[in-house]
C-alpha cells in the first residue's frame, strides 16, 4: 500500500494542476488551462512540479505546455493517501475525497487511471496545428510496399492476440480470472516481444479484455516487472479475459 511518504508535500495549486493533467491525460497549454480551472500553472509552482520530476514542461513557444511525466502520474494517482494541505481549505479537502473515491472504484473495476482517462479518437480535442491536406490518389494506384508489408501484418497481429488468449484460457481457472503477464509470456516463448505488446495494447480495447497494473507495487516480483506492458502511461502486470 502507498503511503503518505510516496507522496510529496505540494501546494493546492500543484495538487490542482497534477489533477488537471491527470483527467485531460494528454499535454495542455497554460490558455487551455485557464479556460478549463481557472488559473495557470507558471512561476514556482511549475520550478517545483519539474524539480519533483512530475510535468514537463515545453518552453519553446508560447504558451507554455504542461503535461505529466510517469512519475507525475504515479503520484496524481496516489494523491488521496496524503493529508491535503491546510491551505486549500474545503475545496481541496473535498477534491481529497473524489480522489479517494474515484481510486476505489477503478481498482474495484480493475481499471487503470491512464486508461480511464484515456482519449478515444471521438473524445480527443481538437488541436490548434493545421492539418495537412493531401489530395486523393485515384482508386487504381499500385500498393505501395509499406501497404503491401501492413496487409501481412494484419493476420500475424491476429495469430498473435489469439496465442495470448489461448494462453490465458490455459492458465485462468475461470473466464474473468486475473492472470500475470509474466505467466503468459512464460507460454510465449517463441513470441517476439514487440508483436505480443502490439497485440496486448490492442486488445484492451476489445470489451472482454482488461489489463491492469498491480496496485501494490511492493508485491512485484522483478520478473513481474520485465514482463509488464506499457498502455496509458503506466506498466501494466494482469491480464483478465471474460466477464468482469
Amino acid at each position: 500500500m502507498t503511503s503518505p511518504a510516496d507522496v510529496p508535500h505540494l501546494t493546492p495549486n500543484q495538487i490542482n494542476a497534477l489533477v488537471v493533467l491527470m483527467v485531460e491525460a494528454r499535454r495542455v497549454t497554460n490558455v487551455e488551462l485557464k479556460e478549463l480551472a481557472g488559473f495557470t500553472l507558471t512561476g514556482q509552482d511549475n520550478k517545483k512540479l519539474i524539480d519533483l520530476g512530475l510535468v514537463e514542461t515545453d518552453r519553446t513557444h508560447r504558451p507554455f505546455a504542461h503535461e505529466l511525466t510517469d512519475e507525475g502520474w504515479r503520484v496524481a494517482r496516489q494523491l488521496h493517501t496524503a493529508a491535503p494541505p491546510k491551505q486549500g481549505g474545503s475545496t481541496t479537502r473535498s477534491l481529497f475525497v473524489v480522489l479517494s473515491n474515484l481510486h476505489r472504484s477503478l481498482d474495484r473495476l480493475r481499471v487503470s487511471h491512464g486508461d480511464f482517462f484515456k482519449h478515444t479518437e471521438a473524445t480527443a480535442p481538437a488541436t490548434s496545428e493545421p492539418r495537412s491536406e493531401a489530395p486523393a490518389k485515384a482508386a487504381t494506384t499500385a500498393p505501395t510496399a509499406a501497404t503491401t508489408v501492413a496487409a501481412a501484418a494484419a493476420p500475424a497481429a491476429a495469430e498473435v492476440e489469439a496465442l495470448v488468449r489461448s494462453a490465458y484460457r490455459d492458465l485462468a481457472t475461470a473466464p474473468g480470472d486475473w492472470v500475470g503477464l509474466a505467466d503468459v509470456r512464460d507460454r510465449l516463448p517463441d513470441t517476439d516481444r514487440a508483436a505480443l505488446d502490439a497485440a496486448l495494447r490492442a486488445m484492451v480495447g476489445r470489451d472482454d479484455v482488461r489489463i491492469i497494473p498491480v496496485a501494490n507495487t511492493k508485491s512485484l516480483t522483478a520478473r513481474d516487472r520485465a514482463a509488464a506492458v506499457r498502455i496509458g502511461n503506466e506498466d501494466n502486470h494482469a491480464l483478465a479475459i471474460g466477464p468482469a
